[in-house]
């Protein structure tokens, strides 16, 4: 059974988990593509390998949520990625290990380690859909491009990375090379989670299900779940001319015409390629290279964006006004880095007239949809606080 998000707007989290099921059609052809661009595909696209249920959910939701997963016992996935913050923590630099406090309120511990992780944290919602930057593109979601730097794919691969790194969840407790074995250890010596992973994964080809690759495809399966869709936005381009404001709709034209749309592209309003943007650095972070060492960051999705400050991989701007006048200053040539010589966006970047930014800005503010799943488990099977510290 296909729910579409008009449906999911009105259901109860407990009913979405039960019904919502995966497509295995790659050419999203339920949706139109229009002159302004396309809406999201009502339907979630699911590895062959990965099919959702609603017990696969339940038990990715348990461990996305459960601090067992962290080397101290401290820090879960939710830790950084919080429902009410749009799965993010409105930090410029995420705090994993030794953190305490959740949001914006998150600091270290008076005593151990302060290493902050080395990106802004990225949200959750929506990253489904990682990777497809046109309906009429077949979309694979093995081969999703992950991280700010594309340096894994799928959700499923995603998911293991934070355990094994120690600044996210990882710790000094294990190695790096042990971290997956040693979490998965634990799991099976906590008998609630041995009962899920054997019902949920019955794969005769499975000597023991509780492992590290049915822990990536769990926490996959529950991440496919936190969809936005609905916006202003999508309600325009799916027919309601009414549901954009004459000036939002002035915004979406500048958006448009100053060239934000050759590399904001698409449902997800990315390229998912990587760019040179010349964004400034982190202080708090001594090296901050992209995955090939060029300062090269993907494109980010501009999707809820009023809900997912701050900005860009290092979170060096705290507002919409601070980015565009960064954007404003690639586009008249003003920017500058050592790092590199000329922003790969120079050439196609217009600059933006004074009331452009505003308008612009309006029309960003329609791509904001809040009806995505924030319900947190009451407990989880460790027995550890819900979320971690």
């Amino acid at each position: 059974m296909k729910f579409t998000y008009k449906t999911i707007k009105f259901l109860s989290f407990l009913s979405i988990l039960l019904y919502l099921s995966c497509s295995k059609n790659n050419s999203n052809s339920n949706v139109t593509p229009t002159s302004e661009g396309t809406m999201l595909p009502t339907v979630v696209t699911c590895p062959d390998n990965n099919p959702q249920s609603l017990q696969k959910i339940n038990l990715g939701k348990l461990l996305f949520f459960d601090p067992i997963l962290s080397g101290n016992k401290d820090v879960a996935c939710a830790s950084c990625h919080q429902p009410n913050l749009a799965y993010t923590d409105n930090l410029d630099i995420a705090i994993g290990v030794n953190g305490i406090g959740l949001g914006a309120a998150r600091n270290f511990a008076a005593s151990g380690v302060r290493l902050f992780t080395k990106r802004n944290t990225p949200t959750i919602v929506n990253t489904a859909f990682n990777g497809l930057v046109n309906v009429n593109t077949i979309y694979d979601p093995l081969t999703a491009p992950m991280f700010f730097d594309n340096r894994k794919q799928s959700l499923e691969t995603q998911s293991l990375e934070p355990i094994k790194a120690l600044e996210e969840m990882r710790g000094s407790v294990f190695t790096a090379d042990n971290a997956l074995d040693s979490v998965v250890s634990r799991l099976k010596n906590i008998p609630e989670y041995k009962t899920l992973f054997q019902s949920v994964f019955t794969n005769p080809t499975d000597s023991d299900p509780v492992n590290a690759v049915n822990i990536g495809k769990a926490i996959a399966a529950f991440e496919r779940t936190i969809v936005a869709g609905n916006s202003l936005y999508d309600k325009y381009v799916n027919g309601d001319a009414n549901a954009l404001s004459s000036t939002q709709k002035a915004g979406l034209a500048a958006f448009i015409n100053t060239g934000c749309i050759k590399c904001h592209t698409g449902p997800m309003f990315s390229d998912y390629e990587l760019h040179v943007l010349s964004v400034p650095d982190n202080p708090k972070i001594s090296t901050d290279f992209g995955g090939n060492n060029n300062y090269a960051f993907r494109t980010p999705s501009l999707r809820n964006l009023s809900l997912t400050a701050p900005y860009m991989h290092s979170g060096a701007f705290n507002t919409l006004e601070q980015v565009m006048k960064f954007y404003d200053d690639v586009g008249q040539g003003r920017s500058q880095n050592a790092h590199v010589a000329r922003s790969q966006l120079d050439s196609k970047l217009q600059g933006l007239k004074d009331d452009q930014r505003d308008l612009i800005i309006a029309f960003l503010r329609t791509l904001d949809d809040s009806s995505f799943n924030k319900n947190a488990p009451v407990t989880v099977p460790s027995k550890l606080k819900v979320g971690g510290n």
